[in-house]
């Protein structure tokens, strides 16, 4: 019985080496977590045989190998597409054949479909987002993003406008030479349904004050050609504080209307104007914000990823778009009952349970972090300790089995 009883350490020694040198092996494997080889005793028994029975153990059998699921460090590589997760959860992935899979291996490439993929060339699964980063549906889809076509152009439907009118000009009519119609004003680009700029001249010009309380007005042109625009498209009236009368007549209820140039098959649009931050104050004539949400088409320059996995996307226009999606994560009960498959993925099982699907940051989820790749949890100090520990176990089974062969060899000389 010895010499089975030595063999079963001989082998549980050889197959803790096995799991020691693994870990160390992967010890510089972005994502990889350390496993364990855990034994139990053999022990035989007998139908009758009493709980308190002196019968020896057998030997020794492996009865799992467990995996430390615990937190490894961040190392900062710059990589746009490489992601740590700082906290719980997994990456969900659809492997190339449908089948799903979770991973830690935060290292991604597109493809040449522009899917996100990581290096086994499974796809990396998400929430589809609007262009806020909001998500707008609970279903998952592939992260897909478009790096082929230039993304459309977008038509201007609303500007702001903030600026200060000098509270200390005098009324342009009355004023000796009078005030020209070019002296306070201001322009920007809008962009028409084909991305063309147009540009938008605003022109501001003193009247005299009227209304019942007393209101200081302000004309509004879109020309300085009194003979194309004698009547103002709007006027902007003042209150003795310098703040913006809702008596004041511009813009227009029906919005500002842009006319593109003819000979172009682009119609006339309008567009709203929000002056809420239009201020008549004694100081000289300033602009502090006047913006337009329309823009021109863009080719994909490249994307940035935030801790809540939302997917920005960059493009040559100058727009940034949250439209890319966002990063799903995926939680078990169990995490040790994870099927691993190699290349640091893990399939679900019965023993893992069926995954909890959420987004990062939200409840047991961790944090994304963009530019970095989460390391080993691989302990290499205590794993080469443990690999000499190993190293003793298997030459002390084997001194078993060499004594067992002393006392048989003693037997059998036995005259």
């Amino acid at each position: 019985m010895s010499f089975q009883t030595g063999l079963s350490g001989l082998s549980a020694s050889a197959q803790s080496l096995d799991v020691i040198g693994n870990n160390i092996a992967n010890a510089n494997t972005v994502g990889m977590k350390a496993s364990r080889g855990e034994f139990s005793d053999l022990v035989a028994s007998a139908i009758g045989a009493g709980g308190t029975s002196n019968v020896a153990g057998i030997g020794v059998t492996l009865s799992t190998i467990s995996q430390n699921f615990s937190q490894g460090n961040l190392s900062i590589t710059g990589n746009t597409l490489d992601v740590a997760i700082n906290g719980s959860g997994f990456y969900d992935l659809t492997k190339t054949d449908g089948t799903a899979a979770y991973s830690r291996d935060g290292q991604f490439k597109l493809d040449k479909d522009g899917n996100i993929v990581n290096n086994t060339g499974s796809f990396l699964m998400g929430y589809p987002t609007d262009v806020n980063g909001v998500r707008t549906s609970q279903t998952l889809q592939k992260l897909v993003i478009p790096t082929g076509a230039p993304i459309a152009a977008k038509q201007t439907s609303a500007i702001v406008a903030q600026f200060n009118l000098d509270a200390r000009a005098v009324d342009a009519a009355t004023a000796t030479p009078p005030t020209p119609r070019s002296t306070y004003g201001t322009s920007l680009s809008v962009f028409d349904s084909q991305g063309e700029p147009q540009t938008l001249n605003l022109y501001f010009e003193r009247t005299a004050s009227s209304g019942a309380p007393t209101l200081d007005n302000w004309n509004v042109y879109t020309t300085t050609d009194a003979t194309v625009q004698p009547a103002p498209v709007g006027v902007l009236a003042f209150d003795a504080n310098g703040v913006l009368s809702p008596s004041s007549t511009f813009p227009p209820a029906a919005g500002l209307t842009i006319t593109p140039p003819t000979g172009t098959a682009v119609q006339p649009f309008t567009v709203s104007v929000d002056t809420s931050g239009v201020t008549q104050y004694g100081t000289n004539f300033s602009v502090s914000n006047l913006s337009q949400d329309g823009y021109t088409s863009g080719e994909f320059t490249g994307l940035a990823i935030d801790g809540k996995g939302v997917i920005s996307t960059r493009y040559s226009n100058g727009q940034t778009l949250k439209s890319g999606g966002m990063i799903a994560l995926a939680d078990f009960r169990n995490v040790q009952g994870l099927a691993p498959i190699g290349g640091g993925e893990f399939l679900e099982s019965y023993k893992s349970g069926a995954p909890v699907l959420g987004q990062p940051t939200v409840g047991r989820f961790g944090e994304l972090r963009s530019g970095a790749v989460e390391e080993s949890n691989v302990d290499l100090t205590a794993e080469l300790v443990n690999m000499m520990t190993a190293q003793r176990n298997y030459q002390a089974n084997a001194q078993t089995i060499k004594t067992q062969d002393q006392i048989m060899s003693t037997i059998t000389n036995l005259r």
